[in-house]
């Protein structure tokens, strides 16, 4: 049996596209020679309103996310935490990408190798037997504290790799390779000079403290910005729209 040292990595977001939704969490554990070296876990502020389906899925509130980090601070404490380890995850594919997308924002590269439990699982088990993290889990009586949280998820992917490796790995060895991690990141523009002050214009009327990443502020994230402080704290007297038409106040 090959002993492989790995980080099994999960991530929570806010939505399921990459390249428009934001990472909210991220957990991962480092193993080497099968135990669990260390650990990393930060919440990142998304800087949006969570959808009821997010809080509903992780019980991550608003008030819990408003306590988290930039991840202009997170972004290279998670890189330094995977190193060149293989990166393992219950459809890894998933949270690869969103750590690529924010790799490619910041112009760092970020190839990886990966070891996937849920392909792992599709191979080796009944065509019939439920392969969600939960039911596996279940299955091999895996104890998770929080479910759709990120380190506990990490964790329990960790285990649930042990497990299948440890009962499959000498009949099928060819199911336990590492395979490239792929995720074509798609290539986003800066804000403009013109959304920053519009963003910042609105954030000032409204009386908001706004703590984004300016110097790496995407045009996607700056709308977004825009879009949820109009929606929550509405427009200002004389508002530009993105056309760059004056709009009168409506009353």
């Amino acid at each position: 049996m090959i002993h492989r040292d790995y980080v099994a990595i999960d991530l929570e977001m806010t939505g399921l596209n990459a390249s428009r939704d934001s990472i909210l969490e991220i957990g991962a554990v480092r193993v080497v020679n099968k135990k669990v070296e260390a650990s990393y876990q930060a919440m990142i502020h998304p800087h949006m309103e969570l959808s009821q389906e997010v809080i509903e899925l992780t019980g991550i509130t608003n008030e819990m996310a408003a306590k988290g980090r930039e991840l202009e601070e997170v972004f290279p404490e998670i890189m330094d935490f995977c190193g060149d380890f293989l990166l393992l995850g219950h459809n890894v594919v998933f949270d690869y990408g969103f750590l690529k997308q924010a790799a490619s924002n910041r112009k760092v590269r970020f190839e990886r190798l990966g070891l996937d439990t849920l392909k792992i699982a599709r191979k080796v088990l009944a065509p019939e037997e439920k392969k969600t993290l939960q039911a596996l889990c279940d299955r091999y009586q895996i104890r998770r504290e929080h479910r759709h949280r990120a380190l506990d998820d990490a964790l329990a992917a960790s285990a649930l790799y042990e497990v299948l490796e440890a009962e499959y790995e000498q009949g099928q060895p060819e199911v336990f390779l590492p395979f490239p991690l792929l995720y074509k990141a798609k290539k986003q523009s800066p804000a403009t000079s013109r959304q920053k002050k519009h963003l910042q214009e609105l954030a000032d009327y409204h009386s908001l403290a706004l703590a984004v990443p300016w110097e790496t502020l995407t045009k996607n994230e700056a709308s977004r910005q825009i879009d949820r402080i109009i929606a929550q704290y509405g427009r200002m007297p004389k508002q530009q729209d993105k056309s760059g038409v004056q709009e009168q106040a409506r009353y």
